[in-house]
């Protein structure tokens, strides 16, 4: 087939349009990035979901202590996380770090973890978010399945990952900012009427030995889970203002901010209920059907009918908040690793507004699959979808932050920085040690945890090594493709 001189004239004057893959640089500072990670905390989410479960099958008025025992761990990791963070500047984090000190192949294992855990715990949220925004519509006489509810809802999420960041930020902040204030006003409300009938008292919540009562590994489980999104701080370096300080800034500021909020505000509830109390308190609301029940009754009797309807509304919006976070994060993953050749080059291309557009449409698909077959089966979409999913992001998130730990020592063996001992080395072995002694207690509590099967269980946990596994072996058929890609890091 021939082409005329005009034709090629024009195609001459009109060259093919050049996919840009960068990122919108110098886009998000300290609190844009902070925003980020609170909003994949949820903390309205955790507060109203966790802490019953924490409290009735837990270690009842040990619950807050539990969340400090938590954020002390993760502060160890950080110490070293924020080492790397100095010399590694890449917005895959768990991927670029571990594939620093390991090599490309353990470097995608990691990666496939992540993509991991990131998409099961946004699963989940969906199953969450749909099921509270269902049956507020269904308070008010409006009856839509949640799974419509999460359809529609990942529309509106593609549409936002697809715009710059500055947008996505500023929805974040607006969210997040609105629960914290219900949750504080509740929890100095609290306090400045001197707790509950039995007073404040700081060694029901905090000793040892009120930590270490009843079943304090759950507690710990719904802590982790509360932590869970802190290391996207990493993920933004690439957009962020001065991205050595501002990483080493949020990580910080964020696991310090969520340890004492969630321990504060769970240890507002021990008191209202009174330490003696708060486990039954718990478990009848858990017996009830209904476990918001735990944290939305002490709303309405301190405040009346409307906080209770606010904050069923903020629940819903607590969950969207952390749903875009995850999806932005998502895109970050596949976006890092479509320009270190582990993925379709495609994935890696950027639209006018610096965002990953490809990698978005590519991570509202895996959402939709995750969530169809729930959908589907008419299965419940909390019982089911949100506890399995949250259960097996926990534990590969948990395996990542472990192999993170060690990449930190064994980088900076390579990479020696004088006077930087405790940053390199006694942090991260003090953490992986810690973080194999969490995770031991989640595998061993993981039943209870995603409230299913032995066999679901099994099923579930045994999905971490097999996705390490297959991130592995890609890279490997990736490498014999492209020899040259291997030597890239």
């Amino acid at each position: 087939m021939s082409i005329s001189n005009s034709e090629s004239r024009t195609a001459e004057a009109s060259p093919r349009k050049e996919h840009s893959t960068a990122l919108r640089a110098g886009s998000v500072g300290v609190l844009g990035i902070l925003f980020f990670v609170l909003s994949a905390q949820a903390p309205l989410t955790g507060i109203v979901g966790a802490s019953p479960l924490a409290a009735a099958l837990g270690n009842g008025p040990g619950a807050p202590g539990a969340y400090l025992v938590v954020g002390i761990v993760i502060v160890i990791f950080a110490v070293g996380f924020v080492a790397m963070s100095r010399k590694i500047q890449a917005e895959g984090a768990f991927y670029a770090y571990v594939t620093a000190a390991f090599g490309r192949k353990t470097g995608a294992g990691a990666a496939w973890l992540a993509l991991l855990a990131y998409s099961t715990v946004q699963a989940a949220m969906y199953g969450l978010y749909g099921a509270a925004f269902s049956g507020v519509l269904g308070s008010a006489g409006i009856v839509v399945p949640w799974w419509l509810l999460a359809l529609v809802t990942m529309a509106g999420v593609q549409v936002l990952g697809s715009l710059n960041i500055e947008l996505g930020a500023r929805v974040l902040a607006l969210l997040v900012g609105l629960e914290v204030a219900i949750l504080l006003m509740f929890g100095f409300t609290v306090l400045l009427h001197g707790g509950g009938p039995e007073g404040l008292s700081l060694a029901a919540s905090f000793s040892p030995q009120a930590i270490a009562t009843g079943a304090p590994g759950v507690a710990i489980m719904f802590a982790v889970a509360s932590m869970f999104g802190f290391e996207s701080t990493a993920i933004y370096s690439a957009e962020a203002k001065d991205a050595h300080r501002t990483v080493a800034r949020a990580t910080y500021l964020s696991v310090g901010v969520i340890a004492v909020f969630f321990s504060f505000i769970s240890w507002m509830l021990v008191s209202y209920y009174g330490p003696s109390r708060v486990m039954d308190a718990a478990g009848a609301a858990l017996e009830s059907g209904d476990s918001t029940s735990f944290v939305l009754t002490p709303m309405v009797e301190l405040f009346g009918p409307w906080a209770g309807t606010v904050t069923g509304i903020l629940l819903v919006t607590s969950l969207l908040a952390g749903i875009i976070a995850f999806h932005n994060g998502i895109n970050r993953y596949l976006h890092s690793l479509a320009l270190r050749g582990s993925m379709p080059g495609a994935l890696a291309r950027t639209n006018r507004h610096r965002a990953p557009a490809v990698a978005a449409r590519v991570q509202t698909a895996i959402a939709f699959l995750l969530v169809a077959p729930f959908a589907v089966l008419s299965m419940d979409p909390v019982l089911t979808l949100f506890s399995w999913f949250s259960g097996l992001a926990v534990a590969a998130l948990l395996v990542l932050y472990m192999l993170s730990s060690l990449a930190v020592v064994a980088f900076f063996r390579r990479e020696r920085v004088p006077g930087q001992i405790w940053q390199t080395a006694v942090a991260p072995v003090l953490a992986t040690v810690l973080l194999g002694w969490v995770l031991y207690v989640v595998v061993s509590n993981f039943t209870a945890l995603i409230g299913g099967s032995t066999e679901t269980a099994a099923a579930l946990l045994i999905a971490v090594p097999l996705v390490f596994a297959a991130g592995v072996l890609v890279e490997i058929a990736v490498e014999r493709r492209a020899p040259a890609v291997g030597s890239r890091i």
